[in-house]
């Protein structure tokens, strides 16, 4: 798993994200002030933080805040709202692959603030922790992707987290990077 995450996340950096990087670069610039690159502390492998990189989206005031993103949510500028729904915003996270947080696929991570919440509210909520966290996963190509205020919705999400962990294999990981490639080009939520 290291190994492909590790090739796959080099070859995507040098042949994909620096040209993205430098799109969204001028978009972003123009659209709102503040940095291209948003940093934020998130949960990982065995409940270590970890600083998780995103492209932002939403306006400098408002980017820190520990309220969990919700559908339609002001904060976010227009382009920002593109490449949430098209995944761009995810790139940056190829950088903590590539450091060994992150994998390719696996559970989402989470804010910190959100994770000490779940770990009280969601059955087995920490058995996701025995994975590092994914860029995409199994419980994102079933459709449980951004942030969620049900925690029925969250169970289930959790619950397909939970599925990955026990049935992994590489051809697993290969499915699922297939389905979020294709999500991402025909721009699929």
């Amino acid at each position: 798993k290291r190994i492909f995450d590790f090739l796959f996340s080099l070859l995507f950096i040098f042949l994909i994200y620096w040209w993205v990087y430098l799109i969204v670069f001028f978009i972003v610039k123009f659209q709102s002030k503040g940095s291209i690159l948003f940093k934020q502390s998130r949960v990982g492998l065995d409940g270590k933080v970890f600083k998780c990189y995103k492209f932002r989206t939403m306006n400098i005031e408002a980017s820190n805040s520990k309220d969990i993103t919700k559908v339609g949510d002001s904060r976010i500028f227009s382009f920002g709202n593109f490449m949430r729904k098209t995944n761009i915003d995810e790139f940056p996270q190829f950088i903590n692959v590539l450091k060994g947080e992150m994998s390719v696929v696996g559970p989402r991570p989470h804010m910190i603030s959100e994770d000490d919440v779940l770990v009280e509210k969601i059955e087995k909520y920490r058995i996701r922790r025995w994975a590092k966290p994914g860029i995409t996963g199994f419980a994102a190509i079933k459709g449980f992707r951004g942030g969620t205020e049900s925690m029925d919705l969250m169970q289930k999400r959790i619950n397909l987290d939970i599925r990955y962990i026990e049935k992994w294999s590489f051809w697993l990981d290969l499915k699922i990077c297939y389905k979020t490639a294709l999500e991402t080009l025909f721009f699929k939520s």
